[in-house]
């Protein structure tokens, strides 16, 4: 199981795919979420540098754009970019690309409900285009204080069914979880069948077992429901500003030490 423990890419601040490549298969990884920048990670050399380190693409994290914005053209530019991730997450051999509401905006500018209309469209749209590609599309589920847009697994889980297509599921994260949900197993048996991505982090943002989740019983819920998709950790170093994954002094060796955490309490449980 520990194959599809993975690593989102951005809590490190995106380095050289080689050295990240190697350091995450010697604590234990076995694959990354990727970030999407294709100027940053070409197709042809990141495939080379992860097939060469046995590490698995489990997924891709978005660019911070905003599908639900009341301007035409920033809604535009958003779709635009997430065309081109899907499209480089099928030149990658496939996988499922993240998509979420415009993280740091949290209030609509027109209103709530024409901007989840709005969400909603952008959202059918990609969903063709993931599905002629043959990609996944997840939504990921955010807290209040991060983004105005889906909150809950509730609220993805009647988007996906609104949508009803076979290339959108959604994504969970337990930092967010413990914020808005009421229950985590009560969440993760909602989202059965249509789970495509687990995101771990404690209560603080720290390696599980760091914090106050229960991880046992979460992973207890995963196994109920045939969850089989990857456990992807998205730890940072402790500091404030969720943003950004420089918290100060040592924060890179900060976030490596989450990591190797992670590994051995999760290794423990899965």
């Amino acid at each position: 199981m520990t194959r599809l423990l993975g690593v989102c890419t951005w809590i490190l601040g995106n380095p050289p795919l080689e050295a990240m490549a190697n350091r995450l298969v010697q604590i234990g990884y076995g694959g990354v979420e990727l970030f999407g920048d294709w100027r940053k990670y070409p197709v042809q050399p990141t495939r080379q540098i992860l097939e060469k380190h046995r590490l698995s693409i489990f997924s891709f994290t978005p660019a911070n754009v905003d599908l639900a914005h009341p301007c035409k053209i920033i809604r535009k530019k958003a779709l635009t970019y997430y065309q081109r991730l899907l499209k480089y997450a099928a030149a990658l051999g496939g996988g499922i690309v993240s998509c979420h509401g415009k993280v740091g905006r949290i209030r609509p500018i027109s209103s709530q409900s024409s901007e989840e209309r709005l969400f909603v469209e952008g959202v059918a749209i990609l969903c063709e285009k993931a599905e002629k590609l043959g990609v996944k599309l997840a939504l990921e589920v955010l807290n209040r204080y991060e983004s105005h847009l889906v909150n809950t697994c509730a609220q993805a889980l009647a988007i996906v069914k609104a949508i009803d297509s076979p290339a959108l599921g959604i994504l969970l994260d337990t930092y967010h979880m413990n914020i808005e949900e009421q229950n985590f197993i009560k969440a993760i048996h909602t989202a059965k069948g249509k789970l495509l991505l687990f995101h771990v982090a404690d209560s603080n943002r720290l390696a599980p077992g760091r914090g106050h989740i229960p991880f046992a019983g979460l992973f207890t819920a995963l196994k109920e429901i045939n969850y089989n998709g990857p456990i992807i950790i998205e730890c940072t170093a402790p500091g404030p500003d969720p943003f950004t994954p420089r918290k100060g002094p040592n924060w890179e060796e900060a976030v490596w030490t989450e990591l190797a955490i992670a590994v051995d309490v999760l290794r423990g449980m899965l």
